[in-house]
């Protein structure tokens, strides 16, 4: 099983091999920089730890942990 952005832990980078989902959120995801090949950083979760900020092409986004299961890293 792959592993996803959702497991990836606060400090830890990785890169991005693949983005699972379809349609418009897969669309607007890769538009924000998650694209196969980007570098990829979780920053901080909130304090229920949903969501999680990461930082992806110098920019700092916010993911729900249900968005974040579909991007799989390597």
């Amino acid at each position: 099983m792959a592993r996803t952005l959702a497991q990836l832990g606060v400090g830890q980078s990785s890169r991005i091999t693949a983005v699972s989902l379809g349609g418009v959120k897969r669309v607007r995801l890769q538009e924000l920089g998650f694209l196969p090949g980007a570098e990829v950083t979780a920053l901080q979760e909130s304090p229920f730890g949903d969501p999680v900020a990461y930082a992806v092409l110098d920019t700092v986004i916010a993911l729900r942990r249900s968005d974040a299961q579909y991007i799989e890293i390597a």
